[in-house]
């Protein structure tokens, strides 16, 4: 027996697909599809945090900007350009210190991608009946799933 993925509530091995306690003979298995399902609320909850979270990590460089150009403003109205200078210089100076904290929530943008945002189904043909095996908002290992599955069907057709 060769086993393909496994997970807490997943398993794909050469005989069978288990997920959760509902076991598939791979042998009864006819036709393997997947097709998106219906968004759920937690799908259109980390699309509204993505958004939100892009939009805090674009406002303080826009907000920058703003105070740059009103300072050189303000700098050439009154002839003070070493003391906006100093103001910049320091400003420069913070914002490289604060780059590496971005890392946190840039991580989190990132892993919102990697789990997409829709919700994917797999669908198997199992004794001549349409069977949904899986229903998951998680793309990444939706991904990994389907694709164990197929490798598992292949191997079924095609014995080297």
């Amino acid at each position: 027996m060769t086993l393909y993925y496994r997970d807490d509530a997943v398993q794909v091995t050469s005989e069978s697909i288990r997920v959760g306690g509902h076991a598939v003979a791979l042998a009864e298995v006819a036709f393997v599809w997947h097709q998106r399902g219906r968004t759920t609320l937690a799908v259109r909850g980390r699309v509204l945090s993505r958004g939100v979270l892009v939009l805090l990590l674009s406002l303080p460089p826009l907000v920058a900007v703003v105070c740059v150009l009103s300072l050189a403003w303000s700098a050439q109205d009154r002839g003070q350009w070493k003391l906006a200078l100093i103001i910049l210089a320091t400003c420069a100076v913070l914002a490289l210190a604060a780059i590496p904290f971005l890392e946190i929530p840039l991580g989190w943008l990132d892993r919102s991608y990697e789990r997409g945002n829709k919700v994917h189904e797999l669908w198997v043909q199992h004794r001549g009946q349409e069977v949904l095996l899986l229903r998951t908002p998680d793309a990444l290992r939706f991904g990994q799933i389907y694709r164990a599955v197929q490798r598992a069907v292949e191997q079924r057709e095609d014995p080297r």
